[in-house]
């Protein structure tokens, strides 16, 4: 019976890819499902024999930690460039977006606050 090995629902492309490669060069038996039409499906990658699962979870674990220790040292290097994202870098890139974002954020504390008085 096939097992659920990794949710793909708002994961990176090159990640995704990259999970992909991993399983397909260490010949775990895998396929993918996608979120349908609607996009209400579980977009996901699923082995086909339960068995796989202890190595491709160990496969997968091992690429997520380094993958985290490289997208963190890309981050700092990038902040001590002065290129990393920050909220007036998104600011002055999108202000309608940041704007209506800070208003619904106002909005719904305030509901929630006002709902007491």
């Amino acid at each position: 019976m096939a097992k659920l090995l990794f949710r793909l629902r708002n994961v990176p492309e090159d990640e995704a890819a990259e999970v992909r490669e991993l399983l397909a060069t260490h010949d775990v038996s895998f396929y993918e499902t996608s979120a349908g039409n609607w996009g209400i499906s579980m977009p996901g990658l699923w082995l086909h024999h339960d068995a796989d699962y202890p190595e491709a979870r160990a496969l997968l674990d091992d690429y997520q930690h380094q993958r985290l220790q490289r997208m963190r040292a890309q981050y700092l290097a990038d902040r001590a460039a002065g290129t990393a994202d920050t909220m007036l870098t998104q600011l002055r890139r999108e202000p309608a977006m940041v704007i209506t974002y800070l208003f619904i954020v106002v909005a719904v504390a305030a509901i929630s606050i006002l709902i007491f008085y």
